[in-house]
């Protein structure tokens, strides 16, 4: 069975051109994964953008309601980095919703994935860091209202740490939130994970790797989750213009074969998100995105 992975067109929202938030990577990302034949033409799901009431269950109603009717006060818009209007709104409900496929398919299938998600700085009171809505999450709080989980981890290994999904779940003991960071990256003030590793400038393949494989089995042993959803965020890479560690092409696909592979051999479903990756050559960076895909396809 090919690897099920979610898309909609609506991932790549109209923004300035030169913005520093690199939008069409979204679009290049699934072709690539048809070029490469990872995707069929007409084989991605294609989510329905998320209604206010999902959102509302990791969001206060109020941001929710400034967000679907694109009344973003100017001090939050500046917070989240992103021109607020209708477009990159939808765009929020559309990834939201996709990240939410992509653990329904990974319940029933084993794994699948996402070609946008892991936007892990939007807390529940307001977005940040160009993230507006929390995929991740509100996929799992809408999967534990509905009963289709007990319990949850968040493997977190975007080169930034997890503060909004730490803010979300502080204290709730059905959701394990594990993040490696770059210890002096952004945001400034951390807020604590179940799990945090901050790792210092410069950390190349191997110390990362090291540190990938003390802590990932870890918080699983912890966690005892009945899904992982993996942030496969990108930039930990040397070339990442918001990074601050060291790891190459190879680094990364390590690191993405390792997470998958010991999340399966321990027969838990995993929903992958493309997180965070920030290179003006979109086409190198789509690719770089991809590494996690083509890794996922040869667990699907």
């Amino acid at each position: 069975m090919p690897l099920a992975v979610v898309h909609h067109p609506a991932f790549c929202a109209d923004i300035p051109a030169g913005h520093r938030f690199p939008m069409n990577k979204f679009r290049r990302v699934a072709e690539v994964l048809v070029e490469d034949g990872i995707v069929a033409p007409d084989g991605f799901h294609r989510p329905a953008p998320a209604p206010a009431g999902w959102v509302a269950l990791a969001h206060a109603r109020a941001y929710v309601d400034q967000v679907f009717s694109a009344t973003v006060p100017h001090a939050i818009a500046r917070e989240i980095g992103l021109p607020m209007s209708e477009s990159v709104g939808f765009r929020a409900r559309c990834a939201t919703a996709g990240t939410l496929l992509t653990a329904t398919l990974a319940l029933e299938q084993g794994i699948a994935c996402n070609t946008a998600g892991g936007s892990h700085h939007a807390r529940r009171a307001h977005g940040a860091g160009f993230c507006v809505f929390n995929d991740v999450a509100v996929a799992i709080r809408v999967l534990l209202a509905d009963g289709a989980i007990r319990r949850a981890l968040v493997i977190d290994l975007d080169v930034h740490q997890g503060d909004g999904t730490a803010e979300i779940f502080a204290g709730d003991p059905a959701v394990y939130t594990l993040s490696l960071h770059a210890r002096r990256n952004y945001p400034v003030r951390k807020v604590p994970s179940s799990l945090d590793v901050a790792l210092e400038d410069g950390l190349g393949d191997a110390a990362y790797l090291e540190a990938v494989e003390r802590a990932v089995p870890e918080a699983i042993r912890a966690a005892r989750p009945d899904i992982v959803f993996y942030n496969a965020g990108v930039d930990p890479h040397e070339e990442d213009r918001l990074g601050r560690l060291a790891l190459s092409d190879a680094g990364l696909e390590a690191r993405d074969r390792f997470v998958i592979r010991t999340v399966r051999a321990a027969g838990i479903p995993l929903a992958g998100v493309i997180g965070g990756g920030y290179l003006k050559d979109i086409d190198r960076l789509a690719r770089r995105h991809t590494i996690l895909h083509r890794v996922a396809s040869e667990h699907a």
